[in-house]
């Protein structure tokens, strides 16, 4: 029983939600072997993933070691980052989460506010961005609709204040503006308002800095890649043919030669229709498996599926996140589910990838 010998065995055990194993994605630390008790600390990035690999280092080590050997597993929960440029822009959020669809329609708004608060739910501290300018849904889906940031006085310029809501800071349009007015702005003013939302907005601490993107590959896209050092984008479409093509084109603009932003992964919307008086039957109104061809294709992470089911809707008209009713344990138990593969796949990104930065573009 040798250190290398048990870095072998933990080299075999895979992290849940992924194609990893621990020592692969830099988990584990400080090794010990001394007489019959094998020590290591373990780093994850969220609590809920502790129990399952408690008890699958200890069954594999106990498997090839023995049974009578004692297993000591310090857990660290630690959130990590990997950017090249804290000092420059948010210098306190670690990590960035774009969430694009290509089109509109696809329940990406929906995806990003349940995202972040069931990341929050973790114990994270977690922002949501609004950049979607022209059509802010945020506020609605948060119950913050016409609630307004306050402003404070930082080293002698004003910044404005987040509206703090279900464990969120969140940031919106939609929070400064009449939501009966139109916004009619030409692509340069709707760009600088996402700057504003960057230099001007205190964003404090976050562990997760979730961007709800509009629709399209345009202006607002470019100007945060090119202002904020985005750790990786997350891809919404539901399964029909129409969808996926314009998630193509969100794939390609992030997998491209002058952007270069990782992939998180793909989550299918509105995968199939569940009734909830049939919690058991599934109807595949929009097509099958069609988020999952399209990740195979691009060879990306498929992050699994969400239904499409009444509470969802209702919740988000209504500012009651599907993620937070205890009612729904299947949506609940989706998005869950969804947040810990987002946070295993930026361990994974911060482990193994060159450190987040700004995208400078030539053209």
């Amino acid at each position: 029983m040798t250190t290398q010998k048990v870095q072998e065995v933990l080299g075999k055990i895979p992290v849940p939600g992924t194609n990893k194993d621990l020592i692969y994605l830099k988990m584990v630390d400080k090794i010990q072997v001394e007489d019959n008790k094998i020590s290591f600390e373990l780093t994850i990035a969220h609590a809920m993933m502790k129990t399952h690999l408690q008890k699958a280092c200890t069954t594999a080590l106990q498997e090839n070691f023995g049974k009578d050997v004692e297993v000591a597993i310090q857990f660290n929960t630690e959130i990590g980052s990997n950017r090249m440029d804290k000092k420059d822009v948010l210098p306190g959020v670690k990590n960035i989460i774009a969430v694009a669809s290509g089109k509109g329609g696809v329940g990406k708004s929906t995806v990003s506010t349940n995202l972040a608060l069931a990341l929050a739910k973790t114990g994270a501290k977690v922002g949501i961005m609004d950049a979607d300018i022209y059509g802010p849904s945020v506020p609605i889906m948060l119950g913050i609709r016409g609630e307004r940031p306050m402003m404070e006085n930082i080293d002698g310029k004003g910044r404005i204040i987040p509206i703090e809501v279900m464990g969120l800071k969140a940031m919106s349009i939609g929070l400064l503006v009449d939501d009966k007015q139109a916004i009619v702005w030409r692509g340069p003013m709707a760009s600088s308002a996402l700057k504003q939302f960057v230099t001007d907005v205190n964003w404090g601490e976050l562990d997760y800095l979730v961007i709800d993107l509009p629709p399209g590959t345009g202006d607002i896209h470019l100007t945060m890649v090119q202002t904020i050092p985005v750790t990786g984008a997350l891809i919404v479409s539901t399964p029909q043919e129409v969808a996926m093509a314009d998630a193509k084109k969100a794939i390609m603009m992030f997998d491209g030669p002058q952007i270069k932003v990782p992939i998180l992964g793909l989550v299918e919307n509105m995968a199939y229709f569940t009734p909830a008086e049939l919690p058991d039957n599934k109807y595949y109104i929009f097509g099958k498996d069609g988020g999952k061809t399209l990740a195979d294709q691009f060879e990306i992470s498929y992050l699994g599926q969400i239904p499409l089911v009444q509470s969802i809707r209702e919740g988000g008209d209504e500012g009651k996140p599907a993620v937070l009713n205890d009612e729904d344990k299947i949506t609940q138990e989706a998005f869950t589910k969804l947040a810990e593969k987002v946070a295993q796949c930026v361990s994974i990104r911060n482990a193994n990838l060159d450190p987040t930065k700004i995208v400078e573009m030539t053209t």
